[in-house]
This record gives C-alpha cells, sequence and structure tokens, in this order.
C-alpha cells in the first residue's frame, strides 16, 4: 500500500493522540480506526454475530419444537443473519419468527434450535 504525507494543524493532532492506545497505535491506525475503514460490514439480522463467530452457516437449518402441541416448525439462516420461514417469509430476529409461525410472545433464543439441539441463546454464549 502506498503512503502518502497530510498535514494537519494542533488541534487535530492532539486529537489523534487522545485516541491513540499507548505503544500500539499510529496516527494512521488511528484514522482508520475512526474513519472506520476496516470494520467488517454489519449484517442487519441478530444471527450475524453467530454467523462471524463460525457457530451459525448460512442456509443452516434450525427447528423450533413445540411438544406439548405437536407442532415443529422449521426455518433457515440467511447470509444477512435473519432467519427464512418456510413460507418464505424473512424475519430480523429469531423471537420475531417465533411470533410469525405461532402468533404468539416466545423467546426464540431458546425456541430455534440447531439440528444437534443446541439453542441460539447457547450459541450466542459461546461468543
Amino acid at each position: 500500500m502506498s503512503s502518502r504525507t497530510i498535514v494537519v494543524d494542533d488541534e487535530v493532532f492532539e486529537r489523534l493522540q487522545r485516541e491513540a492506545q499507548p505503544l500500539i497505535d499510529t496516527p494512521n491506525s488511528v484514522l482508520r480506526r475512526l474513519l472506520a475503514l476496516d470494520a467488517k460490514p454489519v449484517r442487519p439480522g441478530t444471527l450475524g454475530l453467530l454467523l462471524d463467530a463460525g457457530l451459525l452457516e448460512s442456509g443452516q437449518r434450525l427447528l423450533w419444537r413445540r411438544r406439548n402441541l405437536g407442532q415443529e416448525y422449521f426455518a433457515h439462516v440467511t447470509p444477512e443473519g435473519s432467519l427464512r420461514l418456510e413460507d418464505g417469509r424473512i424475519c430480523d430476529s429469531p423471537s420475531g419468527a417465533c411470533d410469525a409461525v405461532a402468533h404468539g410472545k416466545v423467546n426464540g433464543w431458546d425456541a430455534w434450535r440447531t439440528d444437534e439441539g443446541v439453542s441460539l441463546s447457547m450459541l450466542r454464549s459461546r461468543i
């Protein structure tokens, strides 16, 4: 990567010094952080962190089994970190997906599970 020289006034330089982590940052690394040049794109769905951590995969199937009612619902994780229901609807949160299929408020982090039986809340605790 090529480098360039820029001139900053004293106020800007003082701000760079305040933002810098001692013995770690350079003025360039502080600017890169402040300008979010190295930031990963944010996934809009709430499962994005689990995808980024490798705990879920895009396309992975999730199951919500309601044993007392004899009902099962399936959803698939989208690349954006949302859930795609069997009817094609997209829900940004696990609880929203529960509400969409069962028309009731349920903690989707505990309800939805992988094929191995691991809940989303358990996966989230591993991050």
